[in-house]
Parts: C-alpha cells; structure tokens; sequence
C-alpha cells in the first residue's frame, strides 16, 4: 500500500465515522511500517558509513548530531537488514481456497494454514503488520502491492503469471500432468519424490519454489511447493537461512528451488537443490 500526498488530508475531510476510522486505522498501519523501515535503513546507513568509510562510531555519531550510546542503541535495536527481503509492509500473506465438497465457499487446506501460521510467525519477528487474504477458488485476485502468496500455479493464474517471467525455472505440467520443476539453464527437471511410486516408508519428500518475481507494476513473494507440503518446508528453510539469503539477493528479483524432508507435517529439514540466482 502507498502513501499519497494527500491521504492524511483526506481522512481528515472524511465526514463518515466509521469510514474515517478504517481509512485512519490503514494510514497508522502504513506509517508504523515506514518508521520501522525507516529505523533499518538508518542502522544499515551507519553500518555502510563504518565499514566503507572507516569511520568512527564517534565520528559518525557526531556528523549525526547523537551521541555514541545512541548510535549504539540505534545498531542494537533497529530491525535486521533482512527484514528488506519481504518489502516494507504492511504485507499481505495470500493463501488458496480449495474445493471441497460440501463447503461451497471452498476451505484453506492444513498445509496451507502452517505455512501461513510459520510465515506470519517470521514475519511477525522482523516487525510486520501483516494482513491474510484468502485467494478465491477460481484463483483469481488483484494482489496488494506488497503481497507474499503461498500459492503455486495450478491454484491460481496470478501465481502462473508471474512465473512465466522467470528466466531460470519453470512451474507447469509434464507430459503426464504431473506438475514439475525445470532449470531452463540445464535442462534438469525436477519432480517431486511425492509423485514418484515408492514401496518403502518413512520420511516424505517434495520441492518448493520460491521467488520475488514481477508481476504488472509491483513484486509478487511467491512461495510455491508442488504439492502444500512443501511450502512448509520452504518457510522452514527461508526461517532458519534469511541472513545468508538476503546477503545473496538484496532486494532483487530471484528464484529458487527448496527440498525439503518431512514426518507427517515436520520438516526434518531443508536445503537448496536449486541455489538463488537473481534475475537481470
């Protein structure tokens, strides 16, 4: 959500009560969400003004006009430099509604409702406002403009959209309507453990895509397993790696592939079987 110019004039002329309280409500989100961005991007500011110009922190805190406990406190306390990865928020978390018989306004599968209970929990740690939207059956929606969708293809035409501008990797049908993973710059293609027969038991398997991607004038966060097991384990793998991550990809486009390893809906754990690469 932006801010115009003129928004805070506008809740003020806002003659309707309850219309005014939603629209100042929104605006209080927004600017809570600046101001905590606005705490990150001064902390890194001062980290780039040690480290790329060798100033003191007694220095730095002087040009500043703060005194060196502050610039401490500020270091200290400011919300981590990954946080960026996601955006500023207020951020929206999308999840699919899927058919089911006798619930005719479809239902939020388990696996779904994890991932969106593991992100928020994330989320929520890197100071987040964040707001779920249910993605209607059909799949079709207009997505805010900060918006992470745990969504993949086959669920919604917005998530498909957006992954055909991929330039690395590809999300459809193989040829026998399993849905597949390919590596455009290899080749490889990538089909999920859960959809290959195997007598044995134990642990299951599945893949996940992950990616900033554009989608119209905005970034879409898409999060994306081949079967809702396995954004589980995407979440897992972006909870326990986001420094490493976003050290790699800032605030870029880029994609990836997570495998992860699972005991019922327990991730036992999850690697890169395809590592980020940033898109030009």
């Amino acid at each position: 959500m932006g801010v115009e110019t003129d928004e805070f004039d506008q809740v003020r002329r806002e003659v309707d009560p309850m219309a005014q309280a939603r629209a100042a409500t929104n605006l209080i989100n927004v600017y809570q969400q600046r101001s905590v961005e606005l705490a990150r991007l001064r902390k890194e500011a001062i980290e780039r003004a040690s480290t790329q110009t060798g100033m003191t922190l007694a220095a730095i805190a002087k040009r500043l006009g703060l005194s060196k406990g502050r610039i401490t406190q500020i270091r200290q306390s400011a919300p981590a430099p990954e946080r960026a990865l996601f955006g500023v928020g207020p951020l929206t978390v999308a999840v699919p509604l899927r058919d089911v018989v006798g619930r005719p306004l479809g239902a939020v599968a388990t696996e779904d409702s994890l991932s969106l209970q593991k992100l928020t929990n994330l989320l929520h740690s890197l100071a987040f406002t964040v707001e779920p939207l249910h993605i209607p059956t059909d799949g079709r929606y207009v997505p805010p403009l900060e918006t992470i969708a745990i969504c993949g293809p086959k669920s919604s035409p917005v998530t498909a959209v957006a992954i055909e501008a991929d330039p690395f990797i590809s999300f459809a049908p193989d040829s026998d309507g399993r849905w597949v993973l390919r590596d455009k710059t290899t080749g490889q293609v990538l089909i999920s453990p859960m959809d290959i027969a195997s007598g044995g038991a134990g642990a299951v398997v599945d893949y996940a895509y992950v990616a900033r991607l554009p989608y119209q004038d905005r970034s879409l966060f898409v999060i994306a397993g081949v079967h809702a097991l396995g954004s589980i384990g995407a979440v897992d793998y972006l909870t326990n790696n986001l420094t490493s991550l976003y050290n790699e990809v800032k605030q870029q486009h880029f994609s990836m592939v997570v495998r992860s390893e699972f005991t019922g809906q327990t991730v036992n754990s999850s690697t890169l079987l395809i590592p980020a690469r940033v898109h030009q």
